[in-house]
């Protein structure tokens, strides 16, 4: 056989042999990898590739030590999700770098971090004075964590006392031209729900590069042709536009009538009615 001919056969083998070890050792592995699973991913590899270029020349040897790197890392896995001891040992402790706003010296020569490297981590995190750092947390995975003081984090819709609604994950009911039934059924909708809200917004499936349901219900749609205009949804805020016409129309009754009976009517419904535009309008606005 060709050599170049029993390089491609030997490559295809292993990128099957190397996904099987991924899968079993876990999406650990491609996200964040400890020291020990940083060498056992690199010896893998070497592995792989002295066996694909003929450098070990029986594949069997090759396939075995494979194997036996992905079972031990697979197997200090294991044993790190059943002891917190074990788990330091293998991969490490977090260490403080910053502890109420002051730089712990000592850590970071323990860790072989500079003032360059600190700072460095805290511009990533878009902090660019020690000032605004209440601590500081290296992790095992190497990343850093921030938390900066209370003064100058971003306000919330808590701090200033402003109720929001809850909004959960949307729904992709429309996925590259085919719909998905699996999105409609998550979103509690049907495919006669969707084929009229697709005729308001007069857009065809096909076309559709991404439709999701939010968790208001309403539908949203990207489309093909980045020159097509599609309009967003209006039920909300058409109902909230009615709400408020309704109270001023109340109010308005309220004004012109003479009688203090009807007048008094007007004012008592168009309180409701504000109240319940109130509670509503962070659901519909």
């Amino acid at each position: 056989m060709p050599d170049h001919i029993d390089i491609i056969l030997r490559a295809l083998f292993f990128v099957v042999i190397l996904f099987l070890i991924t899968k079993m050792i876990g999406k650990k592995q491609i996200s964040q990898l400890s020291f020990f699973e940083y060498v056992a991913g690199i010896t893998i590899g070497s592995l792989a590739s002295e066996v694909i270029l003929k450098l070990e020349t029986n594949i069997l040897n090759g396939v075995l030590a494979i194997f036996v790197f992905g079972g031990i890392a697979w197997l200090a896995d294991y044993i790190s999700l059943k002891s917190r001891s074990a788990r330091e040992f293998i991969e490490g402790k977090s260490t403080f770098l910053i502890k109420d706003g002051k730089i712990l010296e000592e850590n970071l020569k323990k860790e072989k971090y500079s003032i360059d490297d600190l700072m460095s981590l805290l511009r990533e995190k878009n902090v660019y004075g020690l000032s605004e750092v209440e601590s500081a947390i290296l992790e095992h995975d190497g990343k850093l964590s921030v938390f900066v003081k209370k003064e100058n984090q971003p306000l919330t819709a808590k701090d200033l006392n402003v109720k929001v609604a809850n909004v959960k994950e949307p729904n992709a009911v429309i996925m590259d031209g085919q719909i998905l039934d699996d999105g409609l059924q998550r979103a509690g909708k049907t495919r006669e729900w969707l084929n009229i809200q697709l005729e308001k917004l007069e857009v065809l499936p096909e076309n559709i590069f991404l439709g999701q349901v939010d968790s208001y219900g309403e539908l949203t749609v990207d489309v093909y042709d980045d020159k097509k205009q599609v309009p967003s949804p209006q039920e909300r805020p058409l109902l909230l536009a009615m709400i408020k016409k309704c109270q001023a129309d109340l109010e308005l009754f309220a004004l012109e009538t003479e009688s203090k009976e009807a007048k008094d009517m007007f004012n008592r419904n168009a309180t409701k009615l504000n109240d319940l535009k109130n509670k509503l309008t962070p659901y519909l606005s």
